[in-house]
């Protein structure tokens, strides 16, 4: 039967006509499965006045009550988490065992939320001067909008809803149109954990409501996820609207292999940070910087385990990589092997060819591929792929590898194999990169870290979640007291001087 998809509104599935909408595709089968409305300015308008409206009475609950409900949230989340996984394995077609992780790293998130009393404390300071007290708080700042990418369609939006709404905002959430069923079942569980009506809110839709949220009078933060020219927008558009804005933007990320390094472990680390999710992740590994002298070494042993790599349904448990989002957007993926191989690199594995194990023919199917003799020059390299394509980029030594990635305009994540202590140290002191990992491929904090690039990864001055996330999403007030003691009267009169510490 189709599903319809419709927005969350004030506590409730919204009623009105949807004047647009688009189709919900199964990227395994290429199959519409159903609809979701696209919201106008009227239904965006509508989220954010209840929104708005449910702000004040939101804002003054206790923080024991919060973190009740916060709790309880947590719970249904855990008790629901499967049911999360299989709504975002069925529409954007990652495995299930990835969707799995993806619902957990979100929990993570709320976890860390769950802490907010602590992460709430001001600073105080008595007696600055005679009789008088200095003191700091935070406070929420009030609706504040999210925008979200296909690629973690509950990850992603965990990564700022569960920090925003600890802290006392209200939330109105506008997620991918490819994928939008996780929104609405989040939305739902806020509603069984007794969130108040109007905390939080899903709008659906394309630019449109982007726009609408990005120029809105009453939203006053907003927070993006997803390509570099679109965070770009996102953020030079929200400012211009007088908004506080943190946009997360593409990346391009290198792993840097050494001579020193255990090769085994390198490429299970390539394979399975290249090809996870299908490539289509933020902190996917793109771009292999391996020295020239174990280069082919490493890459015959990339070739033998992709290979194995069983590509199929993300709903059969033996798949280990599942179809790209869109017909689309998989034809452009595999553009990049044409134009790669046109402008010099030699394709080492065509995922054009790689088997389907229990897929249909009309899938969006592209499987592991890997380009060798890859040049800064190629627009294979230059441009985020966003697939499952792993570039190979062989470098004479250390030092190269290093200017290569620190040339590069991307900066949000990077890592380095070798088993050399002072080479990995001197590699995260010098490379211009916001999140590292040693030995490590996917270098994803914890959500108690902050989660963020750096050059055109990252537009506006703060990452999610973590502390950084807190400060997003709050403001700081600076109180200065004086209270008469009863037992003393203060001497002198009027003094029009400048006030100082005495």
């Amino acid at each position: 039967m189709s599903k319809h998809v419709t927005h969350w509104i004030g506590g409730g599935a919204h009623e009105g006509p949807a004047r647009r909408s688009g189709d919900i595709y199964d990227p395994s089968s290429g199959r519409i499965t159903g609809t979701v409305d696209f919201a106008g300015p009227e239904e965006v308008d509508a989220a954010v006045a209840v929104a708005k409206a449910a702000f004040p009475g939101w804002r003054d609950t206790s923080l024991s009550r919060r973190v009740q409900i916060l709790f309880r949230f947590r719970e249904l989340l855990s008790a629901h988490s499967d049911e999360l996984a299989a709504l975002v394995s069925s529409e954007h077609g990652k495995v299930f065992s990835d969707a799995q992780g993806e619902v957990a790293r979100g929990l993570e998130v709320v976890d860390f939320a769950c802490g907010i009393p602590h992460l709430l404390k001001g600073g105080y300071s008595e007696n600055v001067s005679t009789g008088v007290d200095s003191y700091s708080i935070l406070q929420p700042l009030g609706v504040v909008g999210g925008i979200t990418p296909f690629n973690f369609p509950a990850m992603v939006p965990m990564w700022m809803f569960p920090v925003a709404i600890a802290c006392g905002n209200t939330f109105v959430l506008k997620p991918s149109e490819k994928d939008p069923s996780a929104g609405d079942l989040l939305a739902r569980l806020w509603k069984e954990a007794g969130l108040p009506d109007g905390v939080f809110n899903v709008v659906h839709g394309d630019k449109v409501a982007v726009d609408a949220l990005l120029e809105h009078p009453d939203v006053a933060a907003v927070s993006f996820v997803g390509s570099t020219p679109i965070a770009r927008y996102i953020y030079r558009t929200a400012a211009e609207h007088g908004k506080r804005v943190q946009a997360l933007g593409g990346a391009k990320n290198h792993m840097v292999v050494l001579p020193d390094a255990d090769l085994d472990l390198a490429a299970d680390s390539a394979v399975s940070a290249g090809f996870g999710s299908a490539g289509e992740r933020c902190m996917a590994i793109s771009a292999i910087a391996v020295v020239d002298s174990v280069a082919d070494d490493l890459l015959d042993r990339i070739k033998e385990r992709v290979a194995r790599l069983r590509v199929g349904p993300g709903d059969d448990d033996r798949s280990e990589m599942g179809p790209l989002v869109t017909r689309e957007h998989r034809d452009k993926v595999a553009s990049y092997l044409e134009s790669g191989v046109r402008e010099g690199a030699t394709l080492a594995v065509d995922g054009r060819v790689h088997p389907v194990s229990g897929g249909e023919a009309d899938g969006f199917w592209l499987g592991p591929s890997v380009l060798d003799h890859v040049g800064p020059q190629m627009s294979c390299y230059r441009e985020e792929i966003f697939g499952p394509v792993l570039s190979v980029v062989r470098v004479g030594d250390y030092d190269e590898a290093v200017k290569l990635i620190n040339d590069n305009p991307y900066g949000n994540g990077t890592a380095i194999f070798t088993n050399d202590g002072g080479a990995a140290r001197r590699f995260q002191n010098e490379i211009e990169v916001g999140m590292v990992g040693i030995n490590v491929p996917i270098p994803v904090p914890m959500a108690y870290y902050s989660f963020g690039g750096w050059k055109q990864s990252l537009f506006g001055d703060s990452h999610v979640h973590g502390t950084e996330g807190v400060h997003f999403y709050t403001r700081t007030k600076a109180v200065t007291a004086r209270w008469a003691d009863p037992g003393r009267r203060p001497e002198g009169g009027v003094d029009l001087g400048f006030p100082t510490n005495g």
